[in-house]
C-alpha cells in the first residue's frame, strides 16, 4: 500500500531539516542501541514506501523553477507548521512523562486538528520509542503518516529511529521531510552542514537557500552557498548568491573580488563592469579628495583594504573596458582613477586635455621617448605605474590614436622583459590587430629570444609578421624552428608549405603536405581504436537531488544524431535546386504581375515568400560578427581546425605543378579567397531585387510592418556589408515608409545615410526628397532630433573649413569628429538621440574604407540653407536669420530671410519690430531684384509674395494691388504655369474682400478662379 495515496499534493514543498527533539529524551545508552540495531527487522513494505515518498517529493521539487520559494509549501499543503511542531512536543512529553516545558506555555495556533485516533497512535509511537522498541515505533508512525501525512512528529520520530539504528543517511532524508513542517532557520543550517559533510552538494545548496529565505539577515548562509556552488562549478548559483550579498553590502570589494571571475567565466562582462564602475564612483563620493591613506601604485602585490577601491581594482576595471572595446572609458578610468588614488582628485582641469600629458615622464627620465607637446597646458610629470601605462597604451592603440599609444608602449617596453612579459605580449597583440606588423614584430622577437618568455604562439606570430612584411625566407626559418620543437604541429607545417609554394619550392611543400596527411590518418585510427569513456552515474545515496559534477563538455542528446558532411552537402544541393526553380518562377510571373494579373500576383507572392523566408532562416548569412563576408555554406576553418580538403587541394596542386612546371596553380584555390557573390545558385543582387519587390508589394497591400521587418533583417546580413547594398536597402525602407506615411522612419534612415556619407550633399538631397510637403512630413522635418543632427553636421562642416586641425578621424565609426576640449563629443550626443545605434565595424574589407575621407575646403551652402529652412518651419526665426544671412545672394534665401524677419517682428520677444519689418522688406526687395533678372515670367510670383507680405502686416491696400496684378498677368498670359499662383492670390484676395465687407467682389473671384 502506498502511504501517500490520500495526499498527493503533500510532495509539492521544499527540502531539509535538523536533528530530532527527542535525542535527549531517550534513556537508552549508545551500546544498547547498537546491539538492538543488529536485530531490527523493519515491517514488510515500510522501506519501499519511504523510498516512494522521497521519490515523489523530489519529482515535485524539480518541477518547481524556484526551489528557494518558501511560499510553495503553503500553497501545496495549506496548514500551519508551527502548530504541528507544538503539538508534537506536547504529545511526546505526555506519552513519555519525561522533560518539562521551559518558560510559559505557548497557545496553539490555528491549523488542522488531529483526530483522536491519530493522537492516540502518536502517543503509542512515542512510548514505543521511549521503551526502545524501534521497529514498533517505525510501524506505528508509518501508520500515522498514512492517515495524516502532515503530522510532523511522525516524521521526526522515524528519523530519530534510523539515527539510533546507525543509519544517518536515511535519517537525514527523513529530517529533510520533517523540516518543511517547521520553518526553523537554524535547523536548515544544521542540515546543510550534514549534507555537505556527506558530499550531497546540491542538497546542501538548497538547504542554504532555505536558511536565507527564512532568515534574510543570515548572510553567512549566502556566502556558504556561493562558496559551495563555486566548488562544484555551479556558476549560476554562485553568481546569484554573491549578487544577493552585494545588495546587502553594496560596493564591498571582497564580494566583488569573488564575483569577478564568475562573471567573466559566464561572459557577463557588462554587469561586472557596471558593478566595478559603481564601486569606484561610490568610493570617490565618500572620499572625494582621494583615499585617507594613499596607496603606493608600485606595491601592486599589497592587498587593498576591503572598504577602499584599490589600484588593482582600477586595473581590473580598465581591462574590462578594453575587453568590451570601450577604450575611451578605459582611458578615462586610468587617468581619473590614478589621479584620485594620488590625492589629486580636485585637479579636474586635466580632463580638458585630449592626450595624456598629465603622466608624461620628466625630461631626465625620457631617454629615447619622444614627448613633444603643444598647447598652453604644461605636462604634469606625475608618476604612473607601468601596469596602468600599459592599459593606456592598449586603449590608445586600439582606438586608433597610434602616436599616443606608442609613447606609452615605449615606456613599458623599456622595462625588463622577464618581469613584464605579459605586458609585452599584449602590446604586440594590439599592434598585430591593427595590422601594424612592423611594430609588432620586434616585440614578438624579444619575447621569442628568451626561453622563459618564448612560446609556440609567439614564434608563430613572429613568422606571420615576417611574412606580411615580405621576409618570406625569415618566416620559413621560424616555421622550421617550430616544427623542429613540435613535430605534431600540423598548422605550422601547412603554413610552411604555403610559403614554399609561394617561394617556388614545390618539392619541399609537397613533402610537408604528405606529413600532414599521414598525421591526420594516424589520428583518425587512434580515435577509432580508443573508445569514448562512458559516464558512470554517481550513486545518489540519501541526497534528494541529482548529485553530479558540472563540466563544460557538451554531450549530444540521446537519440539525436548529427548529419555527416556528405549528407549536409547533399541536402544543400537539394535546397539549391529548389531555390533555382522558385527564382525562375518568380522571374516569369513578374511581367504578368505588372500588367495587373491577379492570379499571377497571388502566385508570385507565395513563391517570393518562400524564397525570402529561406534566406532569412539561413544562419550562415546572419553571423554574430559582421566583420566577415559570407564565405558560403561550408566555409574553410583557418584557425581552429583545417579542413581535410585544404590539404588534399594543396596536394593535388603541388603534384600537378611537379608534373608540369609551366602549369598555373589550380583555379579553385584562387577562387576560394574570393568573396562569394551568390547563394544557392542565385546572385546576391538578384536576391536583393526580390527582397525589394516583395517589400514593395507588401507595402502596397497595406502590410508595411512586415515589409519593414524583412528589409531591416536583410540589412543585418553578412552578404550585404558593402556600402552600396546598405544604401540600397535603406532607400527601399525610405520608399516604403514614404508611401505609408511613416515619415519618422524615413528621417531615421536618411540620418544613417548622412552619417555613412559624411560631407556628401546627396544624402541631404535624399532627405529633402523624402519630406516633400504636407503637415506630417513637416512635423518630421522640424523634429528636435533632426534639427540637432543637422546642426552637428553643420558645425563639423564649419570646423573642417576653419579649424581642420581639430578634426579627428574615427576609424571605428569611419567619420570625422570634433575633438576640441571645450565642446562635447559629437559621437556621444549622437548616441543619445539615436534609438537604433549604428553597427560598428567596417562595411567593406578593402583599404579605402579604413583611410580617412577628404575634408571639405569651402563652406557648404546646402546644409546651411537646410538648417535655416528647418528653423523657419519651426518658427525659430532668429536662428533662421543668423544661419542664412551669409547666403543672401540667392533669391530663395532672400525670400526665406524676408519671411523670417517678418515672423520675428510678430513675436513678443522682438525688441525692435520696426527694424525687423524694415529688414524683411529689404530682403524682399533684394529677392525681387534677383528674381526679375530671370525673366518676366517671374513677375507674378514676385507680386504674389509682396502681396502676401503686406497681407501679413495688415496693409490690405498694398496687398490688394499686388494680388490684382497677379490676376492681370494670369489673364493676359493665359498659361497654366500661372494657374497655381493665380488661385492662391485669388483666395487671399477673397479673404480681404470678405473681411472688409466686399462680398460681391469675393463671389466674382470664387466664380472666376476658385470654381471647378
Amino acid at each position: 500500500m502506498n502511504i501517500m495515496d490520500e495526499e498527493d499534493d503533500f510532495y509539492g514543498g521544499s527540502l531539509v531539516e535538523s536533528e530530532s527533539d527527542y535525542a535527549d529524551d531517550s534513556e537508552s545508552d549508545d551500546e544498547e542501541k547498537e546491539s538492538e540495531a543488529e536485530d531490527i527487522e523493519l515491517p514488510q513494505g515500510v522501506q519501499a514506501e519511504i523510498d516512494t515518498d522521497f521519490n515523489r517529493l523530489v519529482s515535485n521539487i524539480r518541477m518547481t523553477d524556484d526551489v528557494s520559494n518558501a511560499a510553495m509549501l503553503h500553497r501545496e499543503w495549506d496548514f500551519n507548521i508551527a502548530q504541528q511542531d507544538a503539538e508534537f512536543r506536547d504529545d511526546l512529553r505526555e506519552a513519555s512523562g519525561i522533560g518539562k516545558k521551559k518558560g510559559r506555555k505557548r497557545g496553539r495556533q490555528h491549523g488542522p486538528v488531529l483526530s483522536h485516533q491519530v493522537r492516540a497512535l502518536i502517543g503509542e509511537g512515542n512510548q514505543a520509542y521511549v521503551d526502545g522498541n524501534i521497529p514498533d515505533a517505525i510501524r506505528i508512525m508509518q501508520e500515522v503518516i498514512r492517515i495524516e501525512p502532515r503530522a510532523s512528529s511522525a516524521w521526526s520520530v522515524i528519523a530519530q529511529c534510523y539515527e539510533d539504528s546507525n543509519e544517518p543517511k536515511k535519517a537525514l532524508q527523513l529530517r529533510i521531510m520533517a523540516a518543511h513542517l517547521r520553518h526553523d532557520a537554524d535547523e536548515w543550517e544544521r542540515l546543510a552542514a550534514q549534507s555537505r559533510d556527506l558530499g550531497y552538494n546540491q542538497q546542501a545548496i538548497y538547504c542554504y537557500s532555505k536558511v536565507y529565505s527564512l532568515d534574510p539577515t543570515n548572510v553567512d548562509a549566502l556566502w556558504d552557498r556561493a562558496s559551495l556552488a563555486k566548488e562544484i562549478n555551479d556558476l549560476r548559483t554562485a553568481r546569484h548568491s554573491l549578487l544577493a550579498i552585494l545588495k546587502r553590502f553594496p560596493h564591498d570589494m571582497t564580494v566583488l573580488a569573488e564575483l569577478r571571475p564568475i562573471l567573466i567565466e559566464v561572459s557577463d562582462l557588462p554587469l561586472c563592469t557596471s558593478l566595478y564602475h559603481a564601486a569606484l564612483e561610490h568610493y570617490q563620493t565618500v572620499q572625494p579628495l582621494g583615499p585617507a591613506q594613499p596607496i603606493d601604485p608600485s606595491l601592486i602585490d599589497q592587498p587593498s583594504p576591503n572598504q577602499i577601491f584599490g589600484f588593482i581594482d582600477l586595473l581590473v576595471l580598465a581591462d574590462l573596458y578594453n575587453t568590451m572595446a570601450e577604450h575611451d572609458h578605459a582611458i578615462q578610468i586610468i587617468r581619473k582613477g590614478c589621479r584620485w588614488l594620488q590625492g589629486r582628485a580636485s585637479q579636474r582641469f586635466w580632463d580638458g586635455c585630449v592626450d595624456d600629458r598629465e603622466y608624461d615622464l620628466p625630461r631626465e627620465d625620457r631617454g629615447n621617448v619622444n614627448m613633444e607637446r603643444s598647447g598652453d597646458v604644461q605636462p604634469g610629470h606625475y608618476p604612473l605605474d607601468v601596469n596602468a601605462r600599459h592599459r593606456l597604451a592598449i586603449a590608445r592603440i586600439k582606438l586608433g590614436e597610434v602616436e599616443e599609444g606608442k609613447m606609452h608602449a615605449s615606456i613599458v617596453l623599456a622595462q625588463d622583459v622577464l618581469d613584464y612579459a605579459a605586458l609585452f605580449g599584449e602590446i604586440a597583440d594590439s599592434y598585430f590587430e591593427r595590422e601594424m606588423y612592423a611594430d609588432a614584430r620586434p616585440i614578438y622577437e624579444i619575447l621569442g629570444a628568451d626561453p622563459a618568455t618564448s612560446s609556440f604562439y609567439v614564434l608563430l606570430q613572429v613568422a606571420v609578421c615576417r611574412r606580411m612584411l615580405g621576409d618570406l625566407q625569415e618566416a620559413a626559418e621560424v616555421y622550421k624552428q617550430v616544427i623542429d620543437a613540435d613535430q605534431t604541429s600540423n598548422d605550422a607545417k601547412m603554413k610552411l608549405a604555403e610559403l614554399y609554394e609561394i617561394m617556388d619550392e614545390p618539392r619541399k611543400a609537397l613533402e610537408l603536405v604528405y606529413q600532414v596527411i599521414d598525421s591526420r590518418k594516424r589520428r583518425n585510427h587512434q580515435r577509432e581504436a580508443t573508445p569514448a569513456p562512458g559516464t558512470v552515474p554517481q550513486p545518489q545515496g540519501a541526497s534528494l537531488f541529482e548529485e553530479k559534477s558540472r563540466t563544460k563538455a557538451k554531450t549530444p542528446a540521446p537519440g539525436k544524431s548529427r548529419l555527416t558532411l556528405a549528407e549536409l552537402k547533399a541536402l544543400e544541393e537539394q535546397r539549391e535546386r529548389e531555390v533555382i526553380l522558385g527564382y525562375n518562377r518568380v522571374e516569369d510571373l513578374w511581367p504578368r504581375m505588372l500588367h495587373g494579373d491577379v492570379e499571377a500576383e497571388r502566385e508570385w507572392m507565395i513563391e517570393a515568400e518562400k524564397l525570402v523566408e529561406m534566406f532569412r532562416e539561413t544562419r550562415n548569412l546572419f553571423l554574430t560578427t559582421r566583420d566577415y563576408d559570407f564565405k558560403g555554406m561550408f566555409p574553410k576553418r583557418r584557425i581552429q581546425r583545417r579542413d581535410d580538403t585544404d590539404e588534399d587541394r594543396m596536394l593535388s596542386r603541388l603534384e600537378l605543378n611537379e608534373r608540369d612546371k609551366h602549369t598555373r596553380r589550380a583555379k579553385d584555390d584562387g577562387q576560394a579567397s574570393e568573396k562569394v557573390d551568390s547563394f544557392r545558385g542565385v546572385t546576391f543582387s538578384s536576391w536583393l531585387r526580390i527582397f525589394m519587390q516583395y517589400a514593395f508589394v507588401l507595402t502596397k497591400r497595406g502590410d508595411y510592418d512586415q515589409a519593414e521587418e524583412v528589409l531591416r533583417h536583410v540589412l543585418l546580413s553578412n552578404a550585404y556589408r558593402d556600402s552600396n547594398s546598405q544604401n540600397t536597402i535603406r532607400i527601399a525602407i525610405i520608399t516604403c515608409a514614404v508611401h505609408t506615411g511613416k515619415f519618422s522612419i524615413a528621417v531615421e534612415q536618411c540620418r544613417k545615410i548622412i552619417n555613412t556619407h559624411q560631407f556628401n550633399n546627396e544624402a541631404f538631397r535624399l532627405l529633402l526628397v523624402s519630406l516633400a510637403s504636407g503637415h506630417r512630413p513637416t512635423d518630421s522635418f522640424v523634429s528636435s532630433t533632426l534639427q540637432k543632427h543637422v546642426l552637428r553636421e553643420l558645425r563639423l562642416h564649419d570646423a573642417s573649413v576653419k579649424t581642420p586641425e581639430l578634426m579627428k578621424w574615427n576609424v571605428v565609426g569611419r567619420k570625422y569628429n570634433l575633438s576640441s576640449s571645450g565642446k562635447e563629443e559629437p559621437s556621444k550626443v549622437e548616441e543619445e538621440v539615436d534609438e537604433e545605434a549604428e553597427i560598428p565595424g567596417p562595411m567593406e574589407s578593402n583599404a579605402t574604407e579604413k583611410t580617412a575621407i577628404q575634408m571639405p575646403t569651402k563652406n557648404n551652402p546646402i546644409i546651411v540653407t537646410l538648417y535655416g529652412q528647418m528653423s523657419l518651419a519651426a518658427k525659430s526665426y532668429q536662428s533662421a536669420i543668423c544661419k542664412s544671412v551669409s547666403l543672401s545672394r540667392n533669391p530663395v534665401v532672400c525670400l526665406s530671410l524676408a519671411i523670417a524677419s517678418l515672423g520675428r517682428a510678430m513675436q513678443r520677444q522682438s525688441d525692435n519690430r520696426h527694424h525687423m519689418i524694415a529688414q524683411g522688406m529689404a530682403f524682399l526687395s533684394q529677392y525681387r531684384t534677383l528674381r526679375k533678372s530671370s525673366g518676366d515670367e517671374m513677375l507674378a510670383e514676385v507680386d504674389y509674395n509682396f502681396g502676401r507680405a503686406f497681407h501679413q502686416l495688415g496693409l490690405h491696400t498694398h496687398a490688394v494691388s499686388h494680388y490684382e496684378r497677379v490676376l492681370e498677368i494670369a489673364e493676359k498670359q493665359g498659361s497654366e504655369q500661372y494657374a497655381s499662383v493665380a488661385k492662391e492670390a485669388a483666395y487671399n484676395l477673397s479673404l480681404i474682400y470678405v473681411t472688409t465687407g466686399a462680398v460681391p467682389l469675393a463671389d466674382e473671384l470664387y466664380k472666376r478662379w476658385l470654381s471647378i
